[in-house]
């Protein structure tokens, strides 16, 4: 009996990446005015972003139902497989409730794992999942490591503006104005499973020079591990300058670093020019 490995696009992972990793992934719906579409597959991170800067009205995205949920679980059922699932944090979303009551519909055969993050600290913890699977673990043994480990992983960002915050109402106008005036750079971060502030810093070299400091007092990164890093927005230079940046912090590693596109899910909110890392901290364990 093999595992079937489920999760959503909040992941950003892409549907080409999931076919190569064997996995499937459902897409949140995004909404702009009274057009619906599917996050990376009627619409990809590209022609969000296009639609995201050319429109006033911000977009929203909708939750997998569990329906949805419950026709993908019958049909890895139907192929005998196990089934785990790996939502988007619980606290942002209503998925992994959607998908735990589908679940109850199929006896023991379907688990589902609140990942207790978003973007790219969910996909790492699929990729560690799929890992686990191609080495051989049972559902159950995945589920198990999964857990003990995902509050391992250190997700942070720096955005470029604040711009999309205030349109969302996460900060008043008021405050979004004074911090564009400033250049202001906010670094976020995933903890148990909410959005938190960081810090703020004046500029992207010191919000640069912030998100270094941060992965170092994580005890830097366990490159044995899955990690990657993230961009939002119609181009990666940000992202580069980052990398040059902080390239003691890959002191090792000599393959290519990877780098994936921020969807619709969290872009909605961060807006374009987002810079990301993601991995599982080194020595620091909880």
């Amino acid at each position: 009996m093999s595992v079937k490995i489920i999760t959503d696009s909040a992941s950003d992972i892409t549907q080409e990446r999931a076919r190569e990793l064997g996995i499937e992934v459902m897409p949140l719906t995004t909404v702009f005015g009274d057009r619906e579409y599917l996050d990376g597959v009627t619409l990809s991170n590209r022609e969000f972003f296009e639609k995201l800067i050319e429109t006033d009205e911000l977009p929203h995205t909708c939750q997998i139902t569990p329906f949805q949920y419950g026709e993908a679980f019958r049909k890895a059922a139907e192929g005998g497989d196990e089934t785990l699932c790996i939502t988007l944090s619980s606290k942002l979303s209503g998925s992994w409730a959607g998908a735990a009551a589908a679940a109850e519909d199929f006896g023991g055969r379907v688990t589902v794992v609140d990942s207790e993050n978003v973007s790219i600290g969910q996909q790492l913890l699929v990729l560690y999942a799929v890992r686990l699977r191609n080495a051989g673990l049972s559902a159950g043994e995945i589920v198990q490591t999964l857990e003990a480990r995902k509050r391992d992983i250190r997700v942070l960002a720096l955005l470029d503006t604040l711009e999309y915050l205030k349109k969302g109402g996460r900060i008043s106008p008021t405050v979004a104005f004074a911090g564009e005036l400033l250049s202001i750079k906010p670094v976020v971060t995933v903890e148990r499973g909410e959005v938190a502030l960081l810090g703020k810093a004046r500029g992207s070299k010191n919000g640069n020079n912030l998100l270094v400091s941060f992965v170092e007092k994580s005890g830097g990164i366990d490159l044995e591990m899955p990690y990657t890093l993230a961009y939002s927005g119609l181009d990666d230079t940000l992202l580069k300058k980052y990398i040059r940046d902080s390239e003691a912090l890959y002191r090792g590693w000599t393959g290519e670093l990877p780098v994936c596109a921020i969807g619709s899910a969290i872009g909605t909110h961060v807006g374009p020019g987002a810079i990301a890392v993601a991995f599982f901290a080194k020595g620091d364990k909880r």
